[in-house]
């Protein structure tokens, strides 16, 4: 259905921005195959009408004029509806190729790369490479999961979703029904936060554990959507970026540099072994687990008991 009425409504633009005088109602019925479906005239002129206004609502200036005999026609003219013409000087450019280098992982790669090549028809400057690199760094963004595109799509179109997911402690997957917020990236992971219907709370998702298809549902959001930021701090307590208190755990030696990044305090514990005092919040126990037998936590007994059940789910399969 939604393709149809994409399909209705690019019909309608071309038959309004076609024409040179203004065409009436019975008109652009007959010129429109969609229309000339309609059951009957009430239902042909409540479609229209709709129509008519989400296409201004998407930008399209329509005019109403109204002729000698008092016969009510639309058009919409071209001048009113051109875009006025791209300007992009060197900085912009280079930010634009950027952007289009971070996603060249994604299935977005195909986008981005048009995108590019019909601002430097539409006049990009030629002395100008929006893809030469300006740094000795490369940003990237790993996207392995096939639940991203979807779940990217449902963030953008605000269509609640369900799909089966497998918490770090549960050895089988269950169904969750989530309202997508947004999509963030930590330490390398994706993670979607959103409102889990089924415990009327908001919840975050790592999409590693996403297991199946993505599949939208129809019908509207139930919880208000809060603002990027407040979103991003969900993620980032989630995905253990906040901590407001310290663990200590033993790393075995040349390993886990990334926890040693984030270390307050190293010290060799001997045999192999190195003594850590960590920032300890949300999600450090699923963190922790990624390092398998090169981590032991020693304290708190709540963080060490949590890395143990989720070591166990592991090994249950």
């Amino acid at each position: 259905m939604a393709i149809a009425k994409a399909e209705r409504l690019m019909n309608l633009a071309l038959c309004l921005l076609g024409t040179r005088r203004p065409l009436s109602k019975r008109e652009l019925r007959e010129s429109i195959e969609a229309y000339l479906e309609a059951g009957s005239d009430d239902s042909f002129n409540r479609m229209f009408e709709r129509d008519k206004d989400d296409l201004r609502e998407l930008g399209l200036v329509i005019e109403t004029v109204e002729n000698l005999d008092g016969e009510v026609g639309y058009l919409a003219r071209r001048d009113s509806n051109r875009l006025p013409p791209i300007t992009i000087d060197a900085e912009e450019a280079a930010a634009l190729g950027l952007a289009a280098k971070v996603w060249q992982q994604a299935r977005l790669a195909g986008a981005a790369s048009g995108a590019l090549q019909k601002l430097r028809a539409a006049g990009l400057p030629e002395d100008v490479d929006p893809y030469e690199a300006h740094s000795a760094l490369e940003p990237r963004i790993p996207v392995h999961e096939a639940s991203f595109e979807p779940l990217m799509l449902a963030c953008r179109d605000r269509r609640p979703v369900v799909f089966d997911y497998r918490k770090a402690t549960a050895a089988r997957p269950g169904q969750r029904h989530v309202e997508p917020w947004a999509l963030e990236c930590w330490r390398g992971h994706w993670y979607l936060a959103g409102w889990d219907r089924d415990r009327g709370a908001e919840r975050v998702f790592r999409l590693s554990r996403i297991t199946g298809k993505v599949r939208a549902r129809a019908g509207k959001y139930t919880a208000p959507v809060p603002d990027v930021v407040t979103v991003r701090e969900t993620v980032a307590s989630w995905a253990g970026e906040s901590a407001d208190r310290s663990a200590l755990i033993r790393l075995r030696s040349g390993a886990g540099y990334p926890l040693r990044a984030k270390a307050a305090r190293i010290r060799a514990a001997g045999e192999g072994w190195d003594e850590l005092e960590i920032p300890y919040g949300h999600g450090l126990d699923a963190w922790l687990v990624e390092f398998g037998p090169d981590v032991v936590v020693i304290e708190p007994a709540e963080l060490r008991a949590d890395v143990v059940d989720r070591l166990r789910a592991v090994a249950k399969g």
